[in-house]
């Protein structure tokens, strides 16, 4: 699979401008904290974006603290923003649904 460019900053934050729960750091990463009413909720969260996580290749941080997970993703091999990272966002975003 090739791995997309580097977003501009310009694309970057129009991008950014259309995803709840994320936001753009250093303009290099995305930060996502997703709250939960306890623990378990979170695990279980945790566990379906590690899921979305293998199947698209594409591994986020994470942490997990009692009802919070906290998700940190960039293109490690082109150091910054890709559009893989746009769409891990969204797709982590939807079982938000």
């Amino acid at each position: 699979m090739k791995i997309p460019q580097l977003l501009s900053l310009d694309e970057i934050h129009k991008r950014a401008s259309t995803l709840d729960n994320w936001k753009v750091l250093e303009d290099h990463h995305l930060e996502g904290v997703f709250i939960f009413p306890d623990f378990a909720s979170g695990m279980n969260f945790a566990v379906k974006v590690g899921n979305i996580a293998e199947k698209m290749q594409h591994h986020p941080e994470m942490e997990i603290g009692a009802g919070v997970v906290k998700l940190t993703i960039y293109t490690h091999d082109r150091d910054g923003l890709t559009s893989w990272d746009f769409d891990f966002a969204k797709k982590v975003n939807q079982l938000m649904i």
